[in-house]
Formats: C-alpha cells, structure tokens, sequence
C-alpha cells in the first residue's frame, strides 16, 4: 500500500508570510513617498523630517529582541495577528496627525508595532518549512517585503494624486507661499536660462505695480540673505512678513490663475510638468471649465516654484495613510486563520507533511566526522522519541513550553556580532533607496510626482529577482559548499559590489542611469537576504525568532541613524556625492564583515541538539 502524499499547508503558511510582508513594506515606506508633502502640510523643517524617518527605525531596532521573545513565548500565531492589527492602526492614525510631536509619537508606536514581524515570520517559516527549503521559502518572504516596497513607491504617487480630486480648491492660501523672498526673487530677477523664466516673466508683468515694488523689496532681502549680509533664511522669511503682504500677493496670484488660457504652451514646454497638467494642457482653453482651467494654472505655478509653494497634492497624503491602514483588517485574521504555531497544531497536515518539515540538514560534501554514523543516528532517535523537531518545540510558551531569554547566548555568538555589523552598514546604504530616492530625483532632477513615483520604484521591483535567484543560489551552495560558505559568501560578495555601484553615482548619471545604479544595489543587497534568515535558523536552535530579532535590531539601528545623518551630509548645498561616497564606504564594510561569520558554529544550541552543527561544518 502506497504512503499518502505529503499535504500542502506549509505552502499555504509561507504564502500568508509572504503577504503580511507585502504589508509590512507597504505600510512602512509609503511615508517616504509623501514625506515632501508632510512636509509642507505640517510646516516641518529637513532636520524633522530626518528624525520622522529615523523615529520608526529607533523603536523597530530596539523593539527586535522583546518581539521576538514574545513570539518564542506566547507563539508565532497570536503574536504575528497582533503586530499586524496594531501598525495598521497606527498607519491610519498617522493620516491623522496635526503637527511634529504628535507625527513623532505614531513612528515610535509603529516601529514598535511593526519590530516582531520578521522574527515572527523567521520563526513560522523555521517551524513549517524543512532545512532544505528554507532560504527559498524565506527568500519568498522577502520578496514579499520587496513587493510592498516596490508598492509604495509605485502606487504612492498615483494614489496620492487621485485622493486629490478635481473638487479640491486650487486658489492660494498666504500660508501656501512657504518662502515668500525666494518666491519674490524668482518673480523679480528670473534666471534666464531657467526652465520658469518665461512664466515667472509673463507673471511679473500681471502683478499691480504696487505688487510689484513689493516683490522687489522681497527679492532684494532674498539677495542679500544668498550673500549672507541678513541672517539665516529663517530671519529672512520672518522680514519679509512685513514688506511684502502675502494676502495681496495670493489674491492678483489668484486672480492670474482662474484665467483660462493665461500661460501658452511655449511658456511651459521647458517645465516639468505633472502628467494632469499636460493632459489639461493638450485641450483647447475654452474646452475648460473654471476649476480646470484654475488647477492647470495652479500646477504650472508649482513646476515653476517647487521649493517655494505648497504643492496642490498635498491634500492627498492623509487619506493615503487612511487607505494603506485599513488593508490590516483583511490581513491580520488571514494569519490568524492560515497559521498555527506549529505543524502538529495544525489539523490539515497529515504525518507524511510533518516528516518531511522534519528533514534534517545535509552534511558537507567531502567531510566526515570520526563520530559521523552516532551522530547521524541521533537525529532519528529523537524523532521517535520527540515528533516536533527542537527548533519547532522549544520556546514556544503556549505552543510547547516556556521560554527564557538567550540573552547571554547572542552577547557570546562572535559570528552573530559579525553578521550583526553587516546588517548596520548594509542597511546604512539600502535606506537611501527606499528613503531619499524620490527626494534625490525631485531635488537632482526636478521630476514630477507620478514620474518620480516609476523611477523609484523600479530598484525595489528588481530586488524581487535578486531574492529568489539569492536564495536558490544558497541552497545550492549548501550542497556543494557546504554550510559556512553557502552563508557567507552571497552576504560579503553582495555587499563589495553594491559598494562599486553607489560610487559610479561621483559620474553625475542620468535619472535613468540613476534607476538602473540603485537597481543593482537593490538586487545585490536582496540577493542574501534568504541568506540571513537561513543563518538564524541554522544557529538558533530554540531562539530563532530572538536571533533574527537581534539581527534585524542592529540593521535597524543602522537604518535609524542615517536619515539624520545623510541631511547632516547633504547639507544646505545639497552635496549628494558625499551621500553616495558615505552609502559605497558603508556596504565595503558590511561585505568585510559578511565574509567571515560561520554558521557552522551554533548561538543557542539546546541540550536537544548536541553536536549535529558538525555535520555540516566546513
């Protein structure tokens, strides 16, 4: 009589990993997108921005190792519903934030909320998918996470614009010119060989010759701020509230803007417009309607003036936040219902699943230990006397035992201080990506929003290859490399060569030469990540979740750091080859370190385990 075929469930449970992933990135990135317009909306300064960014990366690092405790406590199932319901709170909750403190205090929460994701998804594929599969299984699971970055940066932009309909009012407020002497300055003493000189001409020349004496003096305190004779930009725009009347200047704008047909096709064809300015553009003025003709108007007005007005699409950010939180609610009992802590919970797997979860990791080609035959026969032993292997069992609190902290065990692990370092410095160089490219290509190439919005989120969508050959690659090399070195070199080879791709952007590329740099760093830095999971569950043994927690802690504490620092780097003169020189330096040093950690060498082995990491030690 022929054995049943094993069930399917183990696939089920990765591919709701996999989506909660989705998730995860979605909801964790697409503030990247709308940070201009948090921006404006709040009146934020560059060095807020940087500490709104960094604030999510502060609690998420720190909140690693607890998250993943919890999960070896109280069970991957309970835990990974509830990290999934409460970021989704704290997303919508984010679109409802009226000023620094309050924005502050939501990306501490939900860093905080979002920090056990990862570990508890290690944990699940660590309890559901065999030894032979697990980097591809958790290769999937990144790629899940890439798929939502790649969202958030794709569908941010278009989402944003289309939750700003064409019944949101365009005439301008006094607290839309957010720089009112560089406004004047643009107007008065237009650059000539400027992309605005001829609408910032033609608006001139409109202005009341009150207006415009007003607009001079504004221009000449501008002048004078750029040569350093009147204080710092601040002083300069709190002057400026007293020689030119902002409420006058809005209603003679205001007034150019609600009229049809008032810039020409050649005054705007240098500029980069919004893709619904051109669209509006394309159609006969008196084909118009008044709010039309007031929005195009006002759209070109921006083009011309991006550093000095609030940007129309601003509105659209809020109910964004609100759109991305409420997609928990489907996801969060998803998990509940697929999951269970581990298989044996599970009512669906049969046994012939459950021993095929259970296989056994090979031993490295061409060694051979003089134990080698006791050593192989344990593995078998324990499964008959314990079905649920120890990294499955072991810690689960509610789902098979009490947990302790390992704390002491990772503090003890050098190899896990090494791939620790690596994941700093890595993420050092990979959150320029997912952070400051819509600002690099806005600020660089002066790139409209839906444009900006395809730019960017090309790398992420590259990323998704490097994940699943990556982690394909170093199943392989287990089989023919052996465990050390299936390990370490895609993590350190990865890592040098993303460094030579973000030191070609000293050649001032293109913005498509641009996209195809941080592709390659995408791909490359994506190409371990199946690898680093595969580390922790290789040598966590009971602590697979509280292992990858630490590594994740670390490489978030890098990603913490660098907002603040690359606004330090950048500085007032927007030097963007420094940002670059630092992100290369950053991945040479995490590939110097990613080449020497050793999975051979256990960080938590249980007395259950004894010495099987010999096995497969080279």
């Amino acid at each position: 009589m022929l054995s049943p075929s094993p069930t399917r469930v183990r696939y089920r449970v990765v591919a709701v990993t996999a989506v909660m992933a989705v998730l995860l990135y979605l909801d964790r990135f697409c503030i990247s997108f709308a940070e201009v317009f948090i921006k404006e909306d709040l009146g934020l300064t560059d060095t807020q921005i940087g500490w709104m960014l960094s604030a999510f990366f502060w609690t998420y690092a720190l909140g690693q190792v607890p998250s993943g405790w919890l999960t070896d406590r109280f069970g991957p199932r309970a835990m990974l519903t509830a990290y999934v319901l409460s970021w989704s709170l704290l997303t919508g909750l984010t679109g409802a934030a009226a000023g620094f403190g309050m924005l502050l205090v939501l990306r501490f929460g939900f860093g905080l909320a979002q920090a056990g994701a990862y570990p508890t998804g290690a944990s699940l594929v660590g309890k559901w998918m065999p030894v032979s599969a697990r980097a591809t299984a958790n290769s999937l699971v990144s790629v899940g996470g890439r798929i939502g970055g790649w969202l958030a940066l794709f569908a941010s932009g278009p989402l944003i614009v289309w939750l700003t309909p064409m019944s949101t009012p365009a005439t301008l407020q006094p607290s839309d010119l957010l720089d009112v002497p560089r406004f004047c300055h643009a107007l008065y003493m237009p650059d000539e060989e400027s992309p605005a000189a001829a609408v910032n001409a033609k608006l001139m020349n409109a202005l009341s010759p009150d207006m415009r004496l007003q607009v001079a003096d504004g221009a000449a305190m501008h002048s004078a701020a750029e040569q350093g004779r009147a204080g710092d930009a601040a002083t300069i725009r709190s002057a400026a509230q007293g020689r030119v009347n902002a409420a006058q200047l809005t209603d003679e704008l205001n007034g150019i803007l609600s009229s049809a047909g008032f810039f020409a096709g050649a005054d705007v064809e240098p500029l980069p417009l919004e893709r619904e300015a051109q669209r509006l553009l394309a159609q006969s003025p008196n084909e118009l309607d008044a709010r039309q003709a007031q929005r195009l108007n006002r759209l070109i007005l921006e083009a011309a003036h991006r550093d000095s007005l609030r940007k129309l699409y601003g509105a659209g950010w809020r109910p964004m936040m609100f759109v991305y939180g409420s997609l928990g609610l489907l996801v969060g009992p998803l998990v509940w219902w697929t999951s269970r802590n581990r298989p044996a919970d599970h009512s669906g797997v049969n046994d012939a699943e459950r021993r095929l979860i259970e296989d056994q990791p090979p031993a490295t080609p061409g060694r051979r230990t003089g134990n080698e035959e006791s050593e192989l026969a344990r593995p078998a032993a324990r499964s008959a006397a314990d079905p649920a292997p120890a990294s499955a069992s072991a810690g689960q609190g509610r789902g098979g035992g009490r947990a302790q902290s390992p704390l002491g065990r990772l503090l003890a692990s050098r190899s896990l201080w090494l791939l620790s370092a690596s994941q700093l410095f890595t993420n050092v160089g990979w959150v320029f990506i997912m952070t400051w490219a819509p600002r690099y290509f806005q600020t660089v190439h002066q790139l409209p929003v839906e444009e900006r919005a395809l730019l960017v989120s090309i790398p992420p969508l590259v990323g998704w290859f490097g994940t699943v050959l990556g982690g394909m690659w170093t199943d392989r090399l287990l089989r023919t490399m052996g465990l050390r070195w299936s390990r370490a070199l895609p993590i350190g080879l990865s890592r040098l060569l993303a460094a030579a791709a973000y030191l070609a952007f000293l050649f001032e590329p293109s913005p498509w030469i641009a996209v195809l740099l941080f592709s390659l760093v995408a791909f490359l830095t994506d190409w371990s990540q199946g690898t680093v999971w595969a580390f922790c569950q290789d040598t966590g043994g009971r602590y697979v979740a509280s292992v990858l927690g630490w590594t994740n802690m670390w490489g978030n504490i890098g990603a913490a750091v660098t907002p603040p620092l690359l606004i330090w780097i950048v500085g007032a003169s927007q030097n963007w080859a420094a940002a670059f020189v630092a992100c290369a330096a950053a991945f040479m040093l995490a590939g110097v370190t990613g080449l020497v950690i050793d999975a051979t060498i256990p960080v938590a082995a249980g007395e259950e385990q004894g010495r099987g990491g010999d096995l497969i030690r080279s």
